[in-house]
């Protein structure tokens, strides 16, 4: 089969793969999109274990809040440089992550790995990440509190350093504005 720029362009927007791998990808599958999407992944999840020994010692604080102001998380997610850390992939799944471990109590990295996000799990959308921004990536530490008061974050430097704060007390509007 006649591998076409259309075809290439389509399997690229699907997958964010560069453009001669998804080439490569239609070329051995024969133009079989489904079939050269799994054979990506499995690239993409090899580039990623080649990138695992690397240190990934940049990275940020990512915080969120319960609507109730009970229970705060946050996470630190690192890659190999500070400008990895400023990609807007890197932040929304660092945010993604957040939102994951807040909606279903998650207080363990483990857990937060296993969850699901867009019906992956977080580490197979990690891998994913790895494979595509070309550095190693770890979710390194994750903290929950739940509060019998309420809870905020404090989030420094740009996200370089952050804090839980537990209150004892009602989530008022005005306790919550004054913490």
């Amino acid at each position: 089969m006649k591998i076409t720029a259309k075809m290439v362009k389509e399997l690229r927007d699907i997958t964010a793969a560069g453009m001669m791998d998804c080439k490569k990808a239609l070329t051995e599958k024969e133009g079989n999109m489904e079939a050269a999407i799994d054979y990506l992944r499995e690239k993409g999840m090899a580039k990623a274990a080649k990138k695992a020994g690397r240190i990934a010692a940049e990275g940020m604080i990512f915080d969120g809040i319960s609507e109730d102001a009970k229970t705060a998380v946050v996470l630190e997610f690192n890659a190999e440089t500070d400008f990895v850390t400023k990609n807007d992939e890197f932040v929304q799944f660092g945010k993604d992550a957040v939102k994951v471990a807040l909606e279903n109590g998650i207080t363990t990295i483990e857990a937060l790995k296993a969850a699901d996000l867009n019906g992956e799990t977080i580490e197979i959308r990690l891998t994913s990440l790895i494979a595509k921004i070309g550095e190693n990536m770890n979710l390194r530490r994750l903290e929950s509190v739940t509060a019998e008061g309420f809870v905020t974050t404090y989030n420094h430097m740009g996200g370089k350093l952050g804090v839980i704060i537990e209150m004892t007390g009602e989530a008022t509007e005005e306790n919550v504005t004054k913490a």
